[in-house]
């Protein structure tokens, strides 16, 4: 269907500034539902967006029923949303990850930072893994699996259907497989082996995410004791092994993570080195703090701790005592790398939380590098909340 026959979504008088500067967002409190009620429209339905003026903006999708309940999905007047539409823009997001990454592993796709808003596709070699997340998106689910299976013929897909956004969006929670897709998926990191759970591990089985920032920690470690808290199945804990870290301690609360962190380690040659502790993140470094143990490299990368703006003063607590708790394990001259995956936390708010964690704690810091996401997670210079992922490695001297 082109947009000549689409349904039209009418904005307000002046609400289209931000679509004309670059954005795919639409509020609901931005459609002027004099002209077009919400209540007309059919969850998923794509959609034609006008200004106020009767200028059309673009293509999309809608979903009545959300907060956020449209998404653009390109600017020209006619879209045809087939399996060539998607087959072009995976060929775009492709084209830049063979530029990245000399092995098939990484995020092919970035929602809005490819275009492609409520679409993620993370590739493990001939088996990817897709989340949809938009009730939009989901009704294109046929061309966009279409065009992926051209493009790539990957041996199995797996439709992580578990996010908890599907259920604000109405949408299902159960997990589909085509093809073959193996419990776990082997990859190479770092100079590290992983054994990564696809349909049992956090989102997508991996966090690709922090892949240069796991490189840059490398250089910190060598010859020293590191905390890597949240640790999940490794990537942090078991990378700083390999670089050369004399012991390496790895906190997670999920005993299923820290099982497979081990079978990781002895795959990577450095089981002598790694110990673990299952346990809340919280009450494991109160308990190091009271039997005196320190640590020259403390790694914290929590969950996020802010998944929505009424949640900023509570996860910015959250934030402030991690820290505080991991100053107190460091040693003098220690590194501090401390993460946070929270869209809604800028990283000039996490480096002062940090800084007021150091004046809590009678430390003083210094800011050595800063991390973000890898670049197979591409900002969209209109969208700051594609950048999401922020690192500061921090150095504490002596006060």
């Amino acid at each position: 269907m082109t947009s000549e026959k689409l349904p039209v979504l009418v904005l307000k008088r002046n609400e289209d500034r931000r679509l004309r500067a670059g954005h795919l967002w639409i509020y609901s409190n931005e459609v002027d539902t004099g002209k077009t009620p919400l209540t007309a429209f059919t969850p998923g339905a794509a959609i034609v967006i006008q200004s106020a003026s009767g200028n059309t903006l673009g293509a999309g999708y809608i979903n009545p029923h959300s907060l956020l309940c449209a998404r653009l999905l390109s600017r020209k007047p006619r879209t045809l949303f087939d399996v060539a539409f998607f087959t072009r823009r995976l060929k775009s997001a492709l084209a830049l990850r063979e530029v990245l990454y000399s092995a098939p592993f990484y995020r092919l796709v970035f929602g809005e930072g490819d275009a492609l808003p409520g679409l993620v596709i993370d590739r493990y070699g001939d088996v990817c893994v897709v989340q949809i997340t938009t009730a939009g998106m989901e009704a294109l689910r046929e061309p966009v699996l279409e065009a992926l299976q051209q493009l790539l013929a990957p041996a199995g897909i797996l439709l992580r259907n578990d996010s908890p956004l599907r259920a604000l969006e109405g949408l299902s929670q159960e997990d589909e497989t085509i093809g073959k897709v193996p419990d776990c998926i082997d990859l190479e990191e770092g100079g590290a082996q992983f054994s990564v759970p696809l349909g049992t591990g956090q989102k997508t089985g991996w966090f690709y995410d922090q892949r240069s920032n796991r490189q840059m920690m490398h250089k910190y470690v060598r010859g020293k004791q590191v905390l890597d808290v949240f640790s999940y199945i490794g990537a942090w804990g078991i990378q700083a092994a390999v670089a050369g870290a004399a012991g390496v301690h790895c906190v997670d609360a999920a005993a299923a993570a820290l099982d497979n962190l081990q079978r990781n380690a002895a795959a990577s040659g450095v089981t002598d080195r790694v110990q673990t502790t299952a346990g809340d993140a919280f009450d494991v470094l109160r308990d190091l703090q009271g039997q005196g143990r320190t640590f020259d490299v403390i790694v914290v990368d929590p969950p996020a701790f802010i998944k929505r703006r009424k949640d900023i003063k509570q996860g910015e607590q959250g934030y402030l005592r991690l820290n505080r708790l991991a100053l107190q394990l460091l040693v003098p001259g220690g590194i501090l790398i401390s993460c946070s995956c929270s869209m809604h936390l800028a990283e000039a708010r996490l480096q002062a939380i940090v800084h007021q964690a150091a004046g809590q704690s009678g430390r003083r810091l210094q800011i050595l590098e800063r991390g973000f996401q890898a670049p197979d997670h591409p900002v969209h210079p209109a969208i700051p909340e594609t950048a999401y992922l922020k690192a500061l490695f921090c150095r504490s001297p002596e006060a």
